[in-house]
């Protein structure tokens, strides 16, 4: 099964490009975790309600071409379900066998498309805080990782 982590955002910095690759690394040929980063639209100046709209729109139209085909969709946002690491560990568990590949949606610094979020087949929050996209990124790779552990028996996770 291949993980897509779809995120909308500029250039990360070097430690967050070197910590996404570990974990993703250290994931099994079972889950393959793969990062698709979308330049975020110009945002204007003086952008209003209804201009930002039109972004996030412009947005989803390229993060929804970014997602192969058949892939479940999973939005990730501040007022999605909380879940803990045991909870995305039976998803993944759920994911695993259902046989499709996943993409995780991170939207830029103005969110995500709200037609995009209804399409999605679920929407996850790993926060109530605001996280930067870097650190998202990397949160993702080592939530995987160990959610995949704690699936494998692996001491890595600990109550």
């Amino acid at each position: 099964m291949r993980v897509h982590l779809v995120t909308v955002g500029h250039r990360q910095p070097a430690w967050v490009d070197a910590a996404f690759a570990d974990y993703a690394r250290r994931l099994s040929q079972e889950v393959r975790l793969e990062l698709v980063s979308l330049k975020p639209e110009t945002r204007p100046a003086t952008a209003g309600e209804a201009a930002i709209a039109k972004l996030l729109a412009r947005e989803a139209q390229r993060i929804t071409a970014a997602i192969p085909a058949g892939a479940l969709i999973v939005a990730l946002d501040e007022r999605g379900k909380a879940v803990t690491t045991r909870d995305l560990a039976t998803q993944l568990e759920r994911w695993l066998a259902g046989g499709r590949d996943v993409a995780l949606v991170v939207g830029s610094a103005d969110g995500l498309d709200a037609g995009l979020k209804s399409r999605a087949d679920m929407t996850l929050s790993l926060s109530a805080l605001t996280l930067p996209h870097g650190l998202v990124r990397v949160l993702i790779a080592e939530q995987l990782y160990r959610a995949l552990s704690l699936l494998k028996g692996h001491p890595y996770h600990r109550d």
